[in-house]
């Protein structure tokens, strides 16, 4: 095969469609806020993009039925808005490779008509978060004021070290094409799959774009996740030791 591959499913009319991405990264949170969509929002099967830059592997669903590792773009409509939703389990394995899918990316993006992106992903603050923040950066600073509006912060000093991955060349690669495009960053530990921080991320893009959506179900994942998390932070802490057991340490 070649490089890259990208199969055409299906090619529905969308009005004024927005791209979502949403792979694999920090805290899983664009990923699960990407298939959270998919999973609520009625969606449609548009693009395969298959790339040697993937892991060499099939995926095999419930029936045993294999398919090529890739991602898939689908075709969403909520509350009368349109989405193009980008998600996959994988990103590319090189830094050329993700130069190059990120431009097949929005090629696809572009011609379904995208003029506006949103990059979802996490923001690792290597401890475990209370209460969540969303962190931005945009391709121009005319989005920024749009984004404050609705609870989004801007901080100089984050990301340390930028955004890399398709998330950063969403930016990077988009705005050099023209397109207005943002980063949208839930504040996580980095050490976990962190539904409540994807469910922030999702409350302010449902918010700017106007759609709602449920969640239920990334609620339910929450509180399996709080109690893995509470395991962790019983073994951090250890068994309490009385004085007298104290003495005969060492």
């Amino acid at each position: 095969m070649d490089d890259i591959e990208i199969d055409e499913v299906e090619t529905p009319e969308l009005e004024d469609p927005v791209l979502i991405e949403g792979l694999p990264g920090v805290g899983h949170v664009g990923k699960l806020a990407a298939e959270h969509l998919l999973e609520e929002c009625e969606s449609t099967l548009v693009r395969r993009v298959y790339a040697t830059e993937f892991p060499p592997q099939v995926t095999v669903d419930d029936e045993g039925v294999s398919e090529l590792t890739c991602a898939e773009f689908h075709a969403v409509r909520t509350n009368g808005v349109d989405l193009l939703v980008l998600t996959g389990d994988h990103q590319a394995a090189t830094n050329a490779g993700h130069y190059r899918l990120t431009d097949a990316f929005l090629d696809v993006a572009e011609s379904f008509g995208v003029e506006r992106a949103f990059a979802l992903g996490g923001v690792p603050t290597g401890e475990l978060v209370e209460e969540y923040s969303v962190l931005a950066a945009v391709s121009d600073g005319g989005m920024r004021e749009e984004l404050e509006a609705v609870g989004v912060e801007f901080r100089s000093d984050e990301p340390a070290g930028g955004i890399v991955g398709v998330s950063g060349l969403v930016l990077g690669l988009g705005g050099r094409r023209g397109l207005s495009a943002a980063c949208l960053m839930g504040e996580t530990s980095g050490y976990l799959v962190d539904p409540k921080s994807a469910r922030a991320v999702l409350e302010v893009l449902e918010e700017h774009l106007g759609f709602e959506v449920d969640f239920e179900s990334l609620e339910e994942r929450a509180e399996e996740m709080e109690e893995v998390t509470g395991k962790i932070q019983e073994m951090q802490e250890g068994p309490s030791m009385g004085d007298d057991e104290l003495r005969y340490i060492g």
